[in-house]
């Protein structure tokens, strides 16, 4: 997938834990409506039932919008719902395993990429976009090694002509930065999610990034 075919700006990464008091599914549609233009359910923690119902309920919002859904690292939940696609990271499923199972045609495959030596393998040959995470350092994800910083993302940019979606600790103070140095979206996580108005904060967000 080239970048020309890769057209979200603005991707918000999704869990109930994330919203707090706040619903998940009341935060996603106010972020739609702020200018999020593709959604990853990520629920780490839930059953696959539980995940499953989340997703469902998810994907008739974002099908009312015309959004894609992205699910985080579960064939099963996946495919139940018929979701746009999946991004799994270093230990997950590898992509080239999921390219055996979905029609490259038919679904989006987003490849978590922690090391520089990760853009020379099969995983991400066969990936629709690179997620580079983190770009700085957060407390939703503590699972990686790499900070890539900006300079980080202008190398990869340098190395691959695949979309890079950025994610780690952005916010619309450091939005543009990340943009500039490369990447093509840019995933947030609890700059929408911990907002008093997630509405607001996807269209300041989005703003930002068509400066």
């Amino acid at each position: 997938m080239s970048v020309a075919s890769f057209p979200y700006q603005l991707y918000l990464v999704i869990s109930q834990s994330d919203c707090k008091e706040n619903n998940f599914l009341n935060v996603a549609e106010q972020a739609i409506l702020g200018g999020v233009d593709i959604i990853q359910l990520r629920e780490k923690n839930d059953s696959t039932d539980l995940f499953l119902k989340k997703a469902q309920q998810l994907i008739e919002i974002t099908q009312k919008y015309n959004i894609p859904l992205i699910i985080n690292d579960d064939i099963e939940v996946t495919e139940k719902v018929n979701a746009a696609g999946i991004h799994v990271g270093n230990s997950d499923t590898p992509p080239t395993r999921l390219r055996e199972r979905f029609p490259i045609k038919n679904k989006i495959i987003g490849y978590s990429i922690e090391y520089l030596d990760q853009l020379e393998n099969k995983q991400t040959a066969v990936s629709d976009y690179l997620g580079i995470s983190p770009v700085f350092r957060t407390k939703t994800k503590t699972d990686t090694v790499t900070e890539w910083g900006l300079e980080g993302i202008s190398k990869i940019r340098q190395l691959t002509e695949k979309p890079l979606v950025a994610i780690g600790n952005i916010h619309l103070e450091n939005a543009k930065a990340v943009i500039n140095a490369g990447a093509d979206c840019l995933a947030v996580v609890s700059a929408i999610c911990s907002a008093p108005d997630p509405q607001k904060a996807a269209y300041e967000l989005k703003n930002e990034i068509l400066k």
